[in-house]
């Protein structure tokens, strides 16, 4: 009998279809081993950063089976995925089961060719890969312990700072300040409503867009009055080239902007088809495909679209020292349709297999025009509009949602008159730059050099689950708690949350990869001076205030002077004689609520009594001897307001806003009895379809149905899947 380990079971399912009789498959179900908790136990310094693993708790009934079966079977086979992390796992599981020179299986793909061929052609592991992991993990431990000790003592006990998750915070807190210092100014966009001699209407926008209002009028006054005629239509051809076949940093890109997901559910998703054997390696900063992989798109877009649309293209690798897999993420059989998958694999699926498609296929070609008008007075500007239309699709047939509209203007020449039939001047006001998305922060990690694609995920959800980071719709918003920490590191360790001492790091990082540098010097000559660095901020003052309140808020119980200070539900104003006076307020200026008595007895420790406190979700009932007991009442979230709806399901109570976990939602006022609830506060109607309550909605989608099974919940889906 011969043994192949990977790490998941689903991976291992498929796998074990493939070889059949006389194969075992099993997984290891992840990391079997990591570092202790305590940096004490992990990591001998003095000995050359040699680390001390621990099997992972949970994992000791896996790692027996795993034993057993190893020690029974005639050859033992490591298949765990094709990176430094997988190679890590791979030595981990042959230095627990005794192995002297396991075998390694290498494949990007789970297709039977791809296993059987791996299994022919078996290799060593891969030492240098294994060690660059290891100086990673352990790099990564020895700053977040070091920073985050430091923190704990100079700004709050329970923060926590990394080697890479620190320049992505400091990332967002620069554009935050850019934002913060930004100075709107006013302006006039001066739109016109024009008829054609056909009768035919145009809408031409002013190229001046003015910032003086004497200047607008003047404008606008002499558009009102004199004739127009159109001064030129210029048409041009152009093209547009299919994009690259997607990357780890790409994919995760995309799929935030076009399907709405977080890099790190792109990951998991992906994960997943990987391991059903329809895509190939998720984690690779290759746009490469392989002689087999384009012989089989081509001919899949010759059976589809016809063979005048194939055009075989190559695409170079734009990023520095690209590793890991082989190839781009594609489809692993592009004639094959996705069945036996969700609908979020699916989703995902159809958007890897639509970019690799169109990647293979001929340009599309678009005829631009530009018509531009004008009165007879010289100082008033144009009046343009731009259109296009889609001459040959091209790709555009592949990846349809990549086209865009066609938006065609009607037929002129130059010369012809034009009459205003309306003329709107609208003020607006220059705006800051935008905050980062979870696609934008990934774009400029991967420009600055920042992390590698493998790690993006885990850094933006690091930073989200710290609560440095709040996501707002698809927006980074930074919390008062991501500001103070990222300004405190800034401050003191400015060199080493820099991109280019970062992106130097992980330059290293991949030098160890490829056997370029020794594991301990490297990590030696980055922590000696770190350690140092660390140490000489111990003497520095704690962080107690964040600077002082406006005078005009006075301290609620004696009056006097307030300062801003950082508490786990961000920041809050204090009286400047605390603890002497408790005063506070909230960062609004309005009063903060203290502890409420509800009359209740604890009913773990039987001494305390549960009181009504601020949490970070808002209000919540519990014992008032705490830290000694850490009793919270579960069915207890405190109503924010009422709206004055009536619950639908119960008819008792009203649907009242809560904070929860995840943001404000409505609920029914007689929780627990009833727990009916909605994400958007109710509009007190109820839905034409299916009766339910109709809630807010967005901008486009003023109203929508809080029932997720009903048409009414996405108009936008309804709407696109009748057309």
């Amino acid at each position: 009998m011969k043994l192949v380990i990977v790490e998941s079971p689903s991976k291992a399912k498929t796998i074990e279809k493939y070889l059949g009789a006389g194969y075992t498959v099993k997984a290891s179900v992840g990391h079997i081993r990591d570092l202790p908790k305590s940096n004490k136990k992990a990591i001998d310094i003095a000995a050359g950063f040699v680390p001390h693993y621990e099997i992972s708790p949970g994992k000791e009934a896996v790692v027996s089976e795993l034993k057993k079966l190893a020690g029974k079977a005639d050859e033992v086979l490591l298949a765990t995925d094709p990176d430094r992390e997988g190679e890590a796992i791979a030595w981990h599981l042959a230095e627990l089961c005794g192995l002297k020179k396991p075998k390694r299986l290498a494949f990007h793909e789970i297709t039977k060719n791809a296993i059987m061929e791996a299994i022919t052609h078996p290799r060593l592991i891969d030492q240098d890969l294994r060690r660059a992991q290891e100086a990673r993990r352990v790099l990564d431990r020895l700053v977040g312990y070091d920073l985050s000790g430091l923190i704990w003592k100079k700004v709050r006990y329970g923060l926590s700072a990394g080697r890479v998750q620190s320049p992505a915070l400091r990332i967002i807190m620069e554009r935050e300040r850019e934002i913060r210092a930004f100075i709107p100014e006013t302006f006039w966009r001066i739109e016109g409503m024009f008829d054609t001699p056909k009768k035919e209407s145009i809408l031409l926008t002013c190229t001046e867009e003015p910032r003086d209002k004497t200047r607008m009028e003047s404008i606008k006054k002499a558009a009102e009055k004199d004739p127009w005629h159109v001064a030129s239509v210029k048409e041009t051809e152009a093209s547009r080239s299919p994009k690259a076949p997607f990357t780890t940093s790409t994919i995760q890109q995309t799929a935030s902007s076009r399907l709405g997901l977080s890099p790190s559910r792109t990951m998991r998703i992906a994960q997943g088809l990987y391991e059903k054997g329809l895509i190939t390696y998720m984690r690779t900063d290759s746009t490469t495909l392989g002689k087999d992989a384009v012989a089989a798109i081509t001919d899949t877009i010759s059976k589809k679209f016809g063979k005048d649309l194939v055009m075989i293209r190559e695409f170079k690798t734009k990023v520095k020292n690209a590793q890991e897999a082989h190839e781009a993420i594609r489809p692993t059989d592009p004639s094959r349709a996705s069945a036996g998958v969700s609908p979020e694999e699916k989703r995902l699926y159809e958007l890897i297999w639509q970019r690799t498609i169109a990647s293979q296929m001929s340009d599309a070609l678009l005829l631009r025009t530009t018509v531009a008008a004008r009165v007879d007075d010289e100082n008033i500007p144009a009046f343009t509009a731009t259109g296009s239309r889609t001459l040959s699709p091209g790709w555009f047939l592949a990846d349809p949602d990549a086209r865009g509209e066609d938006v065609e203007l009607p037929v002129l020449t130059m010369g012809d008159p034009l009459k205003l039939r309306s003329l709107d001047c609208i003020e607006k006001q220059t705006e800051p730059p935008a905050r980062y998305s979870e696609a934008g922060l990934v774009k400029e990690l991967e420009k600055r050099g920042i992390g590698r694609p493998s790690t993006y995920a885990s850094i933006i959800k690091t930073i989200i689950d710290r609560g440095y980071v709040l996501k707002e719709g698809r927006t980074l918003h930074p919390t008062d708690t991501g500001d103070v920490v990222s300004t405190f590191l800034e401050e003191h360790f400015a060199d080493y949350i820099s991109d280019s001492f970062t992106a130097d790091m992980e330059d290293e990082l991949d030098d160890i990869a490829q056997g370029k540098r020794p594991y301990a010097k490297t990590l030696a000559d980055f922590y000696t001076p770190f350690a140092k660095a660390v140490k000489s901020k111990e003497k520095i003052e704690k962080l107690t205030t964040l600077g002082k309140a406006d005078k005009q808020f006075r301290c609620p119980i004696c009056g006097g002077d307030m300062v801003f200070k950082l508490s786990r539900n961000g920041k809050f104003m204090s009286c400047e004689k605390f603890p002497d006076c408790a005063g506070a307020r909230k960062e609004d200026g309005t009063e903060l609520e203290g502890p409420k008595e509800t009359g209740e007895a604890c009913p773990q420790c039987k001494k305390g009594k549960l009181i009504e406190r601020d949490g970070k979700f808002g209000r919540f009932v519990a014992c008032d001897n705490y830290p000694k007991c850490k009793y919270i009442k579960k069915d207890a979230t405190v109503a924010l307001n009422g709206t004055g709806v009536p619950c639908p399901v119960c008819k008792k109570g009203e649907m009242a806003e809560r904070r929860g976990r995840f943001g404000i939602f409505y609920s029914c006022s007689n929780y627990p009895d009833c727990k009916y609830a909605i994400k958007a506060k109710p509009t007190g109607k109820t839905c034409p379809t299916c009766g339910a309550l109709m809630m807010e909605g967005t901008k486009t989608i003023p109203e929508r149905c809080s029932d997720k099974t009903c048409p009414n919940h996405n108009p936008h889906k309804l709407e696109k899947s009748e057309k």
